[in-house]
């Protein structure tokens, strides 16, 4: 199979247009500091043309900067035979050029199947994860891979359609841990063509490429066309540009974060970090999400699969959240409250299987009765006042009138207000019971109490301890959360029930 011309003929061939394309590379290299002299750099050749020309151009770098170079093929098992042909054209490349050869099979379907993740990321996860055991083998600092600027165009808008934040928009990094290597994110997709086409090189094509079931192919093939037709011609540099903004200003604010962050650290583990809530509190809400974002990606390794929702939850925990709870997130990661502190915490096991512990530990059963408030008793001096002593609340009953009332629409979670001639004492707070019901606020029916957690992601361990307050056996508030529509304040009301509840 004659796939390959000598790699010198590149320069005999097109001089003037492998020049100005080496410069780039070079340029780009020189940039980032991916390659010292001496250095020893796997080139990853999937057998496209990116990667191929990629492998070219390493070698026309190799003398200058005293390179020791290999190659690396993963067959992912995907597409049969043709995957199996991808592999002998790497093999025959590296053979051309007497380089050391590395390639292994690997099922990647079941390993997606057995691990429950999508292709996209179960491929990237086996191909980084053989990438790295060959380096670490065989001795090289430096892994190249064939990514370009059409690469990161694609997932910058990938991202930006998925709704991620700065992190997300700011691309491909051209060099990561200082040594995954990117030398090719300053060329575009068609000059690395063009570099090809000149000097009669071969490559293998990827039919997956063309696939538009996949979001990424749709981009390559549908938008970005449409953009460059319609909008801008230079639209591949101009998210480039865009990116590389983002991604420098995106350095900037991670070391005033990690500032923060280590001043907020209360205890710091192989699988745990403790931080302080107060302290947390007191940031913007975009140094809050950053923080929390850090946190989790000092036990997990990355943030992958962590959503905005996520972090979201995370936020309202330490907002309005009891003084104790958990959140779970994907990979086994759980965030524990209790009182003024929050842990990230790496579990070992399936967080499954902690559930049931969790909730047996923490359940509670508790019920208390309230008498009526004394008429004209004013808030500042003397309300009726209960302690919960299994959960270190305290919860205050005032009577008022509808004269005195202020703002009850800016009093948060922890306070609600009730028409007092609806209500029918001994009151009554006790833990949550099977078959619990109510018409939460400003619904016409009623809901179970379950679905209603349920419905607003609230935890097993918040549900145990969350506390009920009822008249004559009806639910009037899920303390914390909802009051029943039945006993709102109207504008005929006019003695009201203020409640409010505290950390004792």
């Amino acid at each position: 199979m004659n796939y390959i011309r000598n790699v010198n003929e590149i320069i005999f061939t097109s001089k003037d247009y492998k020049n100005r394309l080496i410069k780039t590379v070079e340029g780009t290299i020189r940039a980032y500091s991916m390659i010292e002299p001496g250095d020893s750099v796997l080139v990853c050749v999937s057998g496209g043309p990116d990667s191929v020309a990629l492998l070219y151009i390493i070698l026309s770098l190799a003398q200058r900067f005293s390179l020791r170079v290999g190659v690396a093929h993963l067959n992912h098992c995907l597409r049969q035979k043709d995957s199996d042909d991808d592999a002998e054209f790497v093999a025959f490349l590296a053979r051309k050029f007497d380089l050391p050869c590395y390639i292994k099979k690997e099922d990647v379907n079941k390993y997606r199947h057995e691990k429950k993740l999508s292709l996209e990321e179960a491929a990237r996860i086996v191909r980084y994860r053989f990438f790295e055991s060959v380096a670490e083998k065989y001795i090289f600092n430096k892994i190249a891979l064939g990514h370009n600027a059409d690469d990161n165009a694609e997932l910058v808008i990938m991202h930006l359609l998925r709704g991620s934040g700065p992190l997300g928009i700011s691309g491909i990094p051209p060099v990561r841990d200082g040594k995954i290597i990117r030398p090719l994110m300053k060329l575009t997709k068609s000059e690395i063509l063009e570099f090809l086409t000149i000097n009669e090189l071969k490559f293998v094509l990827d039919k997956s490429n063309f696939d538009e079931r996949y979001l990424r192919n749709r981009i390559r093939h549908r938008l970005i066309p449409h953009l460059k037709s319609s909008y801008n011609k230079k639209i591949v540099e101009t998210i480039n540009r865009f990116a590389s903004i983002v991604s420098s200003e995106e350095e900037w604010v991670d070391d005033l974060i990690n500032s923060m962050f280590n001043k907020f650290v209360l205890t710091a583990e192989n699988n745990s970090v403790a931080l302080s809530i107060f302290s947390i509190n007191e940031l913007h809400i975009a140094a809050r999400r950053r923080i929390i974002r850090k946190a989790i990606a000092e036990i997990k390794g990355n943030l992958r699969r962590i959503s905005f929702s996520h972090i979201d939850s995370i936020i309202s925990l330490l907002n309005s959240g009891p003084a104790s709870g958990y959140i779970d997130l994907p990979d086994r990661i759980r965030i524990k409250r209790d009182g003024d502190i929050i842990t990230f915490l790496r579990e070992k096991g399936a967080l499954r299987d902690l559930h049931k512990e969790s909730s047996d530990k923490n359940k509670l059963s508790f019920e208390y009765r309230i008498l009526k408030p004394e008429a004209g008793f004013k808030e500042e001096i003397s309300p009726n006042s209960l302690l919960i002593k299994e959960l270190g609340l305290k919860i205050n009953f005032f009577e008022i009138n509808i004269k005195n009332l202020s703002d009850i629409y800016r009093t948060g979670h922890n306070v609600a207000f009730f028409d007092m001639d609806k209500l029918c004492f001994p009151l009554v707070v006790r833990n949550v019971r099977p078959g619990d019901r109510f018409q939460p606020f400003g619904m016409s029916g009623t809901q179970k109490v379950k679905k209603y957690f349920i419905n607003n992601k609230i935890t097993r361990i918040q549900r145990d301890r969350c506390p009920i307050l009822l008249s004559q056996e009806k639910i009037i508030w899920v303390v914390g959360y909802r009051i029943d529509d039945c006993f709102k304040v109207k504008q005929s009301t006019e003695n009201i029930l203020k409640v409010e509840v505290s950390l004792a």
